[in-house]
């Protein structure tokens, strides 16, 4: 079993990587990851939830943490739906939408142990993920 990391600053995609960032219900991707999903990776404008080009967008603008989470569980969802393609998500909501670590990485619980989703830095652990229970699991995927 692989965890992976997402990388603080990306600016290119492997063909299978999905770049996932936090939007607006919009779509208007005028600033922070948002900018850099419409310039470099085929996000479309007016599009602000789900998948367009090599992305996938999760709105975060809209109101507080529990308005966020059904967008998170849909893309859980679209990731198992798709093994074949590795979802890079970047600190959704901890930019321009003012949240933070602590409060959004907890949205991503059922995803630490999808092997196509990397999440950033210090998410797992918030999460109570931990190395052990890496080998644990690992144990029983054999």
């Amino acid at each position: 079993m692989t965890l992976r990391i997402t990388p603080e600053h990306i600016s290119t995609l492997n063909r299978n990587e999905i770049f996932v960032f936090g939007s607006n219900l919009r779509g208007a991707h005028g600033g922070g990851a948002a900018y850099i999903a419409n310039n470099l990776f085929g996000a479309e404008w007016g599009v602000g939830v789900g998948p367009t080009g090599q992305c996938y967008a999760i709105p975060t603008m809209q109101g507080g943490v529990e308005t966020i989470r059904p967008y998170v569980d849909e893309f859980i969802n679209y990731a198992k739906q798709h093994p074949e393609l590795t979802f890079l998500v970047t600190r959704i909501g901890c930019g321009i939408a003012g949240f933070t670590d602590e409060q959004i990485a907890p949205l991503f619980k059922n995803a630490v142990v999808l092997e196509n989703v990397s999440l950033p830095k210090g998410w797992r652990e918030i999460n109570g993920y931990s190395a052990k229970q890496k080998a644990f699991l690992a144990h029983f995927q054999e």
